[in-house]
């Protein structure tokens, strides 16, 4: 059945938390990332095939190692959120946003009346029926984390009124589709993009909402902390996979 949110509860507390993209549609990888003691786990359906049976295995991976899991989904699609929350998913992240509406939009997807309209399926989410409806709907809408993604200049402009949405739980900034946005390409440490993800930041301090950073160099790992931000996510599992096979591979040719 439902369990408790352990990274929004980390959240509330202040606590700092650590997660990491999950690109390789792997339960056993996932396991692995729970026992190596990430906190949570975003499994991508954005640019990832990953079919429905084995992402809900994956849920149940993560769920087996403690690991908090969000579901990145292709767009606002609220069929899409509902098949993810209803496979056992903690939370959604909803990449593009570039508005209040398509914010109001991801909420309401994610949660039951009064704070949404999620349709319900008496599924596993519910232990097939042996936790009553009311109970199971008072719990989902305060377990369940929201998260937004802001990757354009159009969201940047907007990010006021998308973070003041009641309900919004996390944002997160995609600095390489919003190098896009801004002309400059590829290019992450470029003075408008690292702006953009300051006025994001900003804003998220502004409306007391948890705003996610992805520290790409040192020294922002630092900076971020003495901002009080709590939530890093540390790349993807492909990318740290394969600088880890990379180097196992270098020692083994040329061992110390």
């Amino acid at each position: 059945m439902l369990q408790t949110n352990k990274l929004k509860q980390a959240l509330r507390n202040g606590e700092t938390v650590y997660g990491l993209l999950n690109s390789v549609p792997s339960p056993l990888l996932v396991e692995m990332l729970g026992y190596a003691g990430y906190d949570f786990v975003i499994l991508d359906l954005e640019h990832v095939n990953t079919n429905p049976e084995t992402l809900e295995n994956m849920i149940r991976a993560a769920e087996c190692a403690g690991l908090t899991t969000l579901v990145r989904v292709p767009g606002m699609d609220a069929a899409t959120i509902l098949r993810a929350l209803d496979s056992g998913a903690q939370g959604i992240v909803v990449p593009h946003v570039q508005n209040r509406a398509e914010a109001v939009a991801a909420v309401s997807a994610s949660r039951y009346h009064p704070q949404g309209q999620r349709g319900i399926s008496g599924g596993r989410t519910t232990g097939f029926g042996r936790l009553n409806l009311p109970s199971y709907f008072e719990r989902a809408n305060a377990e369940l984390l929201v998260a937004v993604m802001i990757e354009d200049r159009t969201g940047v402009e907007n990010i006021d009124a998308i973070v003041s949405v009641p309900g919004i739980d996390l944002v997160l900034e995609g600095a390489i589709d919003l190098s896009q946005s801004y002309g400059v390409p590829g290019q992450a440490q470029h003075p408008d993009v690292q702006a953009a993800i300051m006025a994001i930041a900003d804003a998220c301090h502004k409306y007391d909402v948890p705003f996610c950073a992805l520290p790409r160099l040192p020294e922002q790992k630092e900076y971020w902390l003495q901002r009080g931000v709590r939530a890093f996510l540390l790349g993807d599992d492909r990318g740290v996979a394969f600088r880890a096979f990379k180097a196992h591979l270098q020692n083994g040719k040329n061992p110390a």
